[in-house]
């Protein structure tokens, strides 16, 4: 199964290394939100409303934040901006741990969002850009299993912390842990460079598409707008599908099913496990049957997988056997994302492609977990999860049918419009 990391060269290990470390990272301070919120809904009073534009907020600004980020790597480089990011989001999730109410809190977790799609964006076309294209889909989808590793390592924190401190005191210091992934700053700058295809076509890039602010609107022009517009609802669908359950999982563990603290940490960890399997999977497939059918499947299952978990009568035994399964076909989806947009634009609009695509897949995919909220303030959660999981996997078939295959290209053969 990784064999094939014994024949990357130096530059793709420690680019792959920096990049694992990022977004392992950068989900770890994101995750520890959705840990923090049956707490939240207690100690600070909120609704679960609030607590839904909170969870949204975060991801609807890192629309912003992805895009411009995107943009700007495509003018400065990619590990520049990569580094930046990374302590950008780490900050803004330490000082979530001294929000006193609802409003410092959604102004903080608003200016994290900012760093948190930014850091995909750079480091998803540095990603898609070393990695040659024999071994780009298995690579990037072993870097994209790190949302897995962080989410694990949230849950492990979660776990020790509130059974080490009172909620009063520990949702604020798992905020404050957050501050650790400021530390791998230090290696990026030192083993991580930026890619050939990037520094060789740097001075052909400025000519081509002007500078400042046009960088950020080329990839809405012909002739990549079309292609822009129905990646972005491919991404809306999956990202929405994942939100609805992910950011209401803890809550629904706790107050649906009635489990403790422990017996929460311990669901979600199982989940976990399967979504790692999930993502290395997913990337194994993406390079053996092509990216657009690995999505179609995972979709398909995930549908039917989530709408199954939170609405039949199971017990919470034979529940812990389905969450791993569960996380395996949910998060399968993704490893191959990325590697799915390097190969749909050329390397001068790169990261304005991907940076707007995904993260503004993002965004519209936020607002399915506020949607969520609103809608379990008069049903039940469970029935709220299953309707817009599923309408949301329904929107990303719909969008993969309009689009092609692109498993075999390699990124230096993809030409800039003129």
């Amino acid at each position: 199964m990784f064999g094939w990391l014994h024949d990357l060269t130096t530059k793709e290990r420690k680019t792959m290394l920096g990049c694992l470390g990022g977004w392992s990272l950068d989900a770890l301070d994101v995750q520890l939100f959705s840990f923090a919120i049956p707490t939240l809904l207690a100690v600070l009073h909120m609704s679960r409303t609030e607590v839904g534009q909170l969870g949204t907020v975060t991801l609807l600004i890192s629309a912003f934040g992805g895009w411009i980020a995107g943009a700007l790597s495509d003018r400065i480089g990619r590990v520049k901006v990569l580094q930046v990011t990374i302590l950008w989001y780490a900050f803004f999730t330490f000082l979530c741990g001294f929000a006193q109410d609802f409003n410092q809190l959604f102004i903080f977790r608003a200016l994290q969002g900012l760093g948190f799609g930014a850091e995909w964006s750079a480091g998803a076309v540095l990603m898609g850009e070393v990695i040659r294209d024999k071994y780009r889909g298995r690579a990037v989808g072993l870097v994209q299993s790190g949302w897995a590793l962080g989410w694990g390592s949230a849950a492990l924190l979660y776990t020790a912390i509130f059974a080490w401190l009172p909620e009063e005191q520990a949702w604020k210091a798992l905020f404050w842990v957050g501050l650790l992934p400021a530390l791998l700053v230090f290696w990026v700058r030192k083993h991580v460079d930026e890619p050939d295809v990037f520094t060789q076509s740097a001075s052909r890039a400025p000519k081509r598409l002007g500078g400042g602010i046009a960088q950020m609107f080329v990839v809405l022009k012909p002739p990549y707008l079309s292609t822009t517009l129905k990646v972005a609802l491919m991404v809306t669908g999956a990202q929405g599908g994942s939100y609805a359950l992910s950011v209401w999982l803890p809550t629904y563990l706790r107050t649906v099913r009635g489990l403790s603290t422990l017996g929460t940490g311990s669901y979600l960890v199982v989940h976990i496990i399967g979504a790692w399997f999930g993502f290395i999977v997913g990337a194994l497939l993406a390079d053996a049957i092509g990216r657009k059918a690995t999505f179609i499947i995972s979709a398909i299952g995930s549908a039917l997988a989530t709408v199954a978990f939170v609405m039949l009568p199971i017990t919470n035994e034979t529940q812990l056997y389905v969450a791993a399964p569960l996380g395996f076909i949910i998060y399968m989806m993704f490893a191959p994302m990325g590697t799915f947009m390097t190969e749909l634009y050329p390397t001068e609009v790169r990261g304005a492609g991907q940076g707007f695509c995904y993260n503004v897949g993002r965004a519209f995919g936020a607002l399915f977990p506020l949607a969520v909220g609103v809608l379990s303030d008069r049903l039940d959660l469970a029935t709220a999860i299953a309707t817009f999981a599923f309408i949301a996997y329904g929107i990303q078939l719909l969008a993969l049918l309009m689009l092609p295959e692109t498993r075999g290209r390699a990124v230096a053969s993809i030409a800039p419009a003129e």
